[in-house]
């Protein structure tokens, strides 16, 4: 099967060179590259997997009027900032 695939030139660049030192073609270093990827024991997990797994996803609780609680808390701070009373 053939695939055709646009890479910056600096890549382009990298991979001629890593493939004049191995004495390897092209097809044969993109192979192994996708092979290993594909292929991995372990899977390389997103940062919200990893997030999830330290804890850190669902870790804070707020109560169902937190929003209401730091709206008027804003309101009132700004009323006495300015010498009014809250609404």
């Amino acid at each position: 099967m053939t695939t055709t695939v646009r890479i910056p030139q600096r890549l382009e660049q990298a991979l001629a060179r890593y493939c004049v030192e191995t004495r390897r073609s092209k097809s044969e270093v993109i192979i192994e590259l996708l092979e290993n990827r594909f292929t991995a024991e372990s899977p390389i997990k997103t940062p919200y997997e990893l997030a999830c797994e330290a804890g850190f996803v669902g870790a804070l609780s707020l109560d169902e009027n937190a929003a209401e609680n730091s709206r008027n808390a804003v309101r009132a701070a700004v009323a006495r900032k300015h010498g009014r009373s809250p609404e």
